[in-house]
């Protein structure tokens, strides 16, 4: 006994022909739907391409249920469409939520583009370093002061956005702290997460300034926490403080326009208490050692030879001079500097010379 194919068998095997086409058009309404969402089709990935695809797909759907209510009168046809109309709008609605998640403001944005981005630093962590300051950008005015000498505790990290700092020490100039550089990084360097202490230096803002700050208990604990933001602040802070010093070195230089470098042995001795001459003339003050008698008794002594004629001084070989601003200062010596005025050896100290 043949038993009969099911019904979508025969759709499927064998589609029932069109005995005739249509004679008339559908409505405006179903080929703009059609026109929309083929545009919809066309983009591209990420989280702008998503709200292009359903922005477009909305509407698209949205004429399709007119056309299926007012050309085609089939409930199906509305009842489906309005349900894709309602899920691209949900879908539009996650999306924004997300893009509003992940906007920061523009300060942070151009400080991500400045520090963060060439390091390649994802935006998941940048987003971490930014909650811990809160999101907040402090205003400094002219003339104000955001550390006292002596004063003002040691308990935040701050990183100048705008502006310039003027940092001095007993009403000296020390240097100038500029836009993306930190305020108080080698304060935050010398204490330890349980010690405690006070700024060393005065920092005086000269123009109208922005800066983010970090509280130090919760920055402590944000990088105990991850172990890449503590690497990443440690060599922000590390190239930080370097500038400082470098910045220090611009101010010991000589009036004839040689700058030298205050890490180098050469210039280390010059700033030293004792040098090698000072030993010398020592050494040559000591008292003879009495010479025995010799001969009968009520013999004349030898009378007493004169002390030897000192070395002849070796002549200087000349040096042509240089115009270049940051010669190295490893080829000057110690008789450079006590014959030059203007020089260390004028100075009791090296903070005199500072001043």
């Amino acid at each position: 006994m043949r038993t009969s194919s099911p019904p979508w068998d025969q759709a499927v095997l064998q589609p029932p022909a069109c005995n005739a086409w249509k004679e008339h058009m559908e409505g405006a309404a179903y080929h703009l739907a059609s026109c929309i969402v083929l545009l919809g089709y066309m983009g591209g990935s990420g989280i702008f391409g998503s709200l292009y695809i359903f922005g477009l797909l909305a509407p698209g759907y949205f004429c399709y249920a007119l056309w299926g209510w007012l050309s085609a009168c089939g409930l199906d046809i509305l009842v489906w469409n309005a349900l894709l109309v309602l899920t691209c709008v949900l879908q539009l609605a996650h999306l924004a939520y997300r893009l509003r998640r992940d906007t920061v403001p523009e300060e942070f944005e151009l400080l991500y583009k400045a520090m963060y981005l060439p390091l390649q630093v994802p935006l998941e962590v940048y987003r971490e370093i930014v909650k811990c300051c809160e999101e907040q950008v402090q205003s400094l005015g002219r003339d104000q002061n955001y550390a006292v000498e002596g004063k003002t505790p040691i308990d935040r990290l701050s990183l100048l956005l705008s502006g310039r700092i003027r940092v001095s020490q007993d009403g000296q100039f020390l240097h100038y702290i500029f836009p993306y550089q930190f305020l108080d990084s080698p304060e935050w360097e010398s204490l330890r997460p349980s010690e405690e202490g006070t700024f060393q230096v005065t920092l005086t803002a000269e123009t109208d300034c922005s800066y983010i700050t970090w509280p130090r208990r919760r920055l402590y604990l944000l990088l105990r926490k991850d172990r890449y933001i503590s690497r990443l602040f440690s060599s922000h802070l590390g190239y930080d403080i370097s500038e400082k010093l470098y910045s220090l070195n611009e101010k010991l230089f000589a009036k004839f326009g040689l700058r030298f470098d205050i890490r180098l042995p050469s210039l280390y001795h010059v700033l030293g208490p004792a040098s090698s001459e000072g030993e010398l003339e020592e050494a040559e003050e000591l008292p003879r050692s009495p010479q025995p008698e010799h001969g009968l008794d009520g013999a004349l002594e030898p009378p007493p030879q004169p002390p030897p004629p000192p070395p002849p001084s070796r002549p200087r070989s000349s040096r042509a001079e240089s115009d270049l601003l940051g010669e190295d200062s490893t080829s000057l010596v110690l008789e450079d500097f006590a014959e030059l005025p203007g020089s260390f050896m004028d100075y009791v100290s090296e903070g005199e010379y500072m001043k």
